[in-house]
């Protein structure tokens, strides 16, 4: 999709969730999941054991785990982007750019690492937890950091509110779960588990809805993406012989729209 594209689309979808917040909430808050995926427990959940806000939200990628987890694992700013509306994250400086391939050079995190929304100065999360082909978990981190800090220590103990540290506005999960689902495809769930102080709670609902927006474009495309490289590693020569095909060649280019 155009950057115009991005913007137009993106900012209608945004404006149209805030408006609907109030009574569209419950639904986008549980997009795709089942009701066993909200209720299960998930790596991670520990890091914020009492969230005021939260997600559970889920989608089936035909192809295996192992084929979307390099996807996943690249993600960030200054890495394989988000693959959502790059062109409304940069209209806010974002320096988003959503790779349509799988760059070796970014197909290892650890714990302690930084995976940022924008360049310094913007929201980033550090690595808690990383399981390769399944798991992986994020938490919020402060935004001036330019460089991972050490491993902060312990969750937080139940019955007790996390101190939010550095991140004054709160502090939240990021949790992704691969799970095989059928003969080869992938179940993936990501959820948020977000804490904050009272007087941060406009601001994050009104958060909620734009995340929404970002969040499903980036699931819808890293399905694309999965789906599309593991097609045409199974079918390498009908994948050839389509991009040499002079009928698509003779055609104008598409943009591809994740929705």
């Amino acid at each position: 999709m155009s950057t115009v594209g991005d913007v137009l689309i993106g900012g209608l979808r945004v404006a149209a969730f805030t408006v609907t917040a109030p009574i569209a909430r419950s639904w986008y808050n549980r997009w795709g999941a089942r009701a066993e995926e909200l209720a299960a427990a998930m790596p991670g959940d520990e890091l914020v054991v009492h969230p005021r806000l939260g997600y559970t939200r889920a989608i089936d990628i035909r192809a295996a785990p192992t084929a979307v987890w390099p996807w996943l694992v690249q993600i960030g700013q200054g890495r394989g982007g988000l693959y959502s509306y790059d062109g409304l994250e940069n209209l806010f400086g974002c320096r988003m750019r959503s790779a349509d391939r799988i760059l070796a050079e970014h197909q290892r995190l650890s714990p302690g690492d930084l995976v940022r929304l924008g360049p310094a100065g913007y929201p980033c999360f550090q690595v808690r937890e990383v399981r390769p082909p399944s798991t992986l978990v994020l938490l919020s981190a402060a935004p001036q950091l330019s460089a991972a800090p050490q491993l902060s220590a312990a969750p937080q103990p139940s019955g007790e509110r996390p101190d939010p540290g550095t991140a004054e506005a709160g502090v939240a999960t990021w949790q992704w779960q691969l799970l095989p689902h059928g003969a080869a495809g992938t179940r993936l769930v990501v959820r948020q588990r977000l804490d904050y102080p009272g007087r941060y709670s406009l601001m994050w609902h009104l958060v909620e809805p734009v995340g929404f927006v970002m969040e499903r474009r980036m699931l819808l495309g890293l399905k694309r993406r999965a789906e599309q490289a593991s097609m045409e590693q199974a079918n390498p020569e009908q994948a050839s012989a389509e991009q040499a095909s002079p009928k698509q060649a003779s055609q104008p280019p598409v943009t591809r729209a994740d929705g």
